[in-house]
């Protein structure tokens, strides 16, 4: 059981801690990180329990549009709506890097928990293809959702809110994309290589984005410090 929670935990830990350690500028503090990625685990339970309820009714009729359209929109939307309610005005959400970190955080608690449940009833036999797929997947919807939300809050020049959307919108459609690539049939290994290559290099595009805006941020911030 030690062995089996260790596999379904270290994913998770370790694209966490990548991104973590991209962050060159500033440290984050860890107890709010650790928070944001309890938000995550915790909202694992009651999007499973709403899922669970759709099956059971077959409210959806359709096998591609419940697996595909409504987990994505369920998914994405909850975990965008913990970080713009409990993260978004936090005082140390203090720079455009931090939403990569706060939107990893919380993607990376979810697919951490829901990695555990499904490996404790599949088996370890999943354990690898799950890490390079639902896992980092989550990941990388997270670090795109987290890039926006930091471009939303440090917005200088235009109104936040059309990017608050954003960051809603394409975690969304790429989670679609993915989840639209699983259920096609016998060939969607095919399509979810260069999906996922894809996948990551938008990822770490964003991380350098959120970069340079972060040093944008500093330099303009020391400038006005100057001045006064």
């Amino acid at each position: 059981m030690i062995i089996l929670l260790s596999v379904a935990i270290a994913p998770g830990l370790a694209l966490f801690s990548y991104f973590y350690l991209r962050n060159q500028i500033s440290s984050e503090p860890s107890k709010t990180l650790f928070h944001t990625f309890l938000y995550g685990a915790i909202l694992t339970f009651p999007i499973l329990f709403i899922q669970h309820v759709f099956e059971f009714e077959n409210i959806i009729q359709s096998l591609f549009l419940r697996n595909v359209l409504f987990t994505s929109v369920l998914e994405e939307f909850f975990k965008w709506l913990i970080l713009v309610m409990l993260i978004y005005k936090h005082v140390e959400f203090d720079n455009p890097y931090d939403g990569i970190l706060y939107g990893a955080s919380v993607s990376l608690g979810f697919a951490t928990v829901e990695n555990i449940l499904y490996l404790f009833t599949y088996g370890l036999n999943t354990a690898f293809l799950r890490a390079l797929l639902p896992v980092s997947s989550h990941a990388i919807f997270g670090v795109v959702m987290g890039y926006y939300l930091g471009r939303a809050k440090f917005a200088v020049s235009r109104s936040s809110k059309p990017i608050l959307f954003v960051a809603l919108l394409v975690p969304l459609g790429l989670h679609m994309m993915y989840n639209g690539i699983l259920a096609i049939e016998k060939i969607s290994l095919y399509f979810m290589i260069p999906f996922m290559l894809f996948l990551w290099w938008l990822g770490l595009t964003k991380v350098k984005q959120a970069h340079l805006l972060t040093l944008q941020y500093f330099n303009k911030s020391n400038t006005i410090r100057e001045i006064l």
